[in-house]
């Protein structure tokens, strides 16, 4: 096993664990649909967040397969992953009882979930940026994520701290198309700077 495969093992193992919490909390509000309300918020925001974790996953791989590997490079992986992991922890409630509104859950934790992706991302631009300094051009790949992260930012900020139902739905609707048009181009994405979004960045992503 190379350094680079021990060190992804670890980051997709945990990135991993945020999907299957998202997967674990679709699954126990389907079980209950009959008791509780669902509503499409939370599920808009659960499909947003697995497919940014999706896209953040292909940006890694890019972005750390040619580093060197570092008990550093450990230590901000597992950060960034943490980070998903908690956002991805929030968008469905731990107990669900009989008479429940999830979109009560949504609107109380919406914002911290969003918010936490967005400084994933952030921190994931930062730490690709430092990768790619020195490298022929450097310049031109970091304006590109730059450009992608501003993008994801000015999409997913409004929608966490907006209180209206119809922005935040077309915001983050806005932001799911933009994923799956890109997971329906051809070999697309191919490289970090040209094919994803930070997610960091496709964003993502």
């Amino acid at each position: 096993m190379s350094a680079f495969e021990f060190f992804f093992s670890f980051y997709g193992m945990v990135l991993g664990l945020s999907v299957a919490v998202i997967a674990t909390g679709f699954a126990t509000a389907i079980q209950h649909r009959k008791s509780i309300r669902i509503g499409w918020l939370t599920l808009l925001l659960a499909l947003f967040v697995a497919l940014d974790i999706a896209t953040f996953w292909d940006s890694a791989w890019h972005t750390f397969r040619d580093a060197p590997f570092s008990y550093g490079m450990l230590v901000i992986g597992l950060a960034i992953a943490l980070v998903y992991f908690i956002a991805a922890s929030l968008v469905f409630p731990h107990s669900i009882h009989d008479g429940m509104d999830l979109d009560d859950h949504f609107w109380a934790n919406k914002k911290v979930a969003l918010l936490l992706t967005v400084a994933a991302n952030v921190l994931m631009a930062g730490t690709t940026a430092m990768q790619l300094l020195g490298k022929p051009n450097a310049v031109g790949i970091i304006g590109a994520y730059a450009f992608t992260l501003t993008l994801y930012v000015v999409l997913v900020v409004p929608a966490a701290l907006t209180k209206n139902r119809k922005l935040f739905g077309g915001l983050i609707g806005f932001h799911v198309v933009i994923y799956l048009v890109l997971a329906c181009l051809p070999g697309a994405p191919e490289a970090p700077d040209t094919t994803t979004l930070p997610a960091a960045a496709s964003p993502r992503g």
